[in-house]
């Protein structure tokens, strides 16, 4: 039996009801995608205010792993909120934090004594990680990258690269913020060796010309551009980073708000490199949608930083703790990292043949189950089809997908599907696809 199943139009009355009520009273710069509803949820489905089931392909984006509304994490939950709603951990202690502590840096992929800090959200992880590194360093520059995505609030956005939305008319920001370009085959025109190889040359230069490594305090990377577009790097690119930033006593800062948590098919992205991090930020998936967040590191760096100088009132909630210790359970105990390896080689199958078919989609790439396809207008050129992306997005809503775009150019479709799918429910999200991406063409 098919999940979607439409009794309205989408968006249907309801919905649009609440739509009307919601510009009223909300602020014009929060945006909604979709102006569609939810009720309720199950898996990767969801059932909208009009009793319309639709396939969620955008999981919270990438909050979802352990897919919609599961009832360990409800009952966690539930028993935990019975018990101790709040008290602040900069105020008195709680189990779940410390537990969630030595779960966190039991899975840290870092040899080593390493230490965690438990905060809300992916921009407050990245932040504080940034602190650490200048306390630990005594330094002051950071190095991050173009297209990077790592946060709204004002430090944050320092180390985000992209003008529009995120920064028209919110600066001045944070000084010492250095940006490398990030490597990318398809969008270069090059082999991954070629790309490494320019990438290799333009990073000894950086060090030239615009800031000495000595100087710097740490380097952020996404080890899968996010927001960017779903880049991967070439191979060899992290091992090259990490060498240079241990030459220069320079943190190597990886942020897996994203990409971690089993969608690449590990654990954390960082895995599929032969590459230790100082710190990683982690965020997202983490706690099964409760905002939680964290900041996982070597303890020498993690605790550089003088006692009260990390903190926040609702950071390492003890009912954000619980979810995240079930939902880590559930990953562990049906292995939601094999899965999305398979599920990735399915979607890559899947994607390539529409590749062949329409030719919108320009390239197919992603790591384990973080998928998606860049369209362009030409696959020459690769001219981004940025105003197609947008008339996909909108069919497919129509017809029972939600999906996501992204990309500077907001002509990429990424794939965050929760990683429960069943493969008959891919297969019909990918068939919505296709012929909205026919019909859009």
């Amino acid at each position: 039996m098919a999940t979607i199943q439409l009794k309205t139009e989408v968006p249907g009355p309801r919905s649009l009801a609440l739509w009307e009520r919601r510009k009223a009273v909300v602020a014009r710069g929060l945006t909604t995608l979709h102006p569609v509803f939810l009720e309720r949820g199950e898996g990767a489905a969801v059932t909208d205010v009009d009793g319309n089931r639709l396939l969620d392909f955008t999981g919270g984006i990438g909050a979802l792993n352990v897919g919609h509304a599961r009832p360990e994490i409800a009952k966690a939950v539930a028993d935990q909120a019975a018990r101790l709603t709040h008290t602040a951990i900069q105020v008195t202690g709680y189990e779940p934090y410390v537990a969630l502590a030595e779960k966190l840096c039991a899975l840290a992929p870092i040899d080593g004594a390493r230490k965690a800090f438990l905060v809300t959200t992916g921009t407050e992880a990245v932040e504080n990680a940034v602190k650490l590194s200048r306390a630990k360093s005594g330094r002051s520059a950071v190095v991050c990258f173009e297209h990077a995505f790592h946060g709204r609030s004002l430090g944050a956005l320092s180390f985000t690269s992209r003008a529009r939305p995120y920064k028209f008319g919110m600066g001045p920001f944070l000084p010492e913020v250095y940006r490398l370009p990030y490597p990318t085959f398809y969008r270069w025109g090059l082999t991954p060796q070629a790309a490494l190889e320019q990438a290799r040359l333009r990073l000894a230069e950086f060090f030239r010309t615009v800031v000495a490594p000595e100087e710097v305090a740490c380097l952020v990377i996404e080890p899968v551009l996010g927001e960017g577009g779903f880049l991967v790097p070439p191979p060899g690119y992290l091992e090259l980073l990490r060498a240079e930033t241990q030459k220069y006593g320079i943190a190597l800062v990886i942020d897996e708000v994203q990409s971690g948590f089993c969608r690449t098919g590990r654990m954390f992205a960082i895995e599929h490199a032969n590459v230790q991090p100082d710190l990683i930020c982690m965020a997202k998936s983490l706690a099964g949608g409760l905002p939680l967040a964290a900041v996982v590191g070597r303890a020498e760096i993690m605790d550089s930083a003088e006692p009260g100088a990390l903190g926040g009132t609702y950071a390492g909630n003890p009912i954000a703790c619980a979810a995240a210790l079930e939902a880590i359970a559930i990953m562990e105990r049906e292995k939601l990292a094999e899965r999305a390896q398979r599920l990735g080689e399915h979607l890559r199958s899947r994607l390539e043949g529409l590749k062949e078919r329409q030719p919108l989609v320009g390239d197919v790439r992603g790591l384990g189950a973080m998928m998606a396809i860049e369209l362009v207008k030409d696959r020459a050129t690769r001219t981004p089809a940025t105003e197609e992306t947008g008339k996909v997005v909108n069919l497919a809503r129509s017809r029972g997908l939600l999906i996501l775009p992204t990309g500077t150019y907001a002509n990429v479709l990424r794939f965050l599907v929760p990683l429960t799918v069943e493969v008959a429910q891919v297969d019909e999200a990918l068939a919505v696809l296709e012929g909205a991406l026919r019909d859009v063409a």
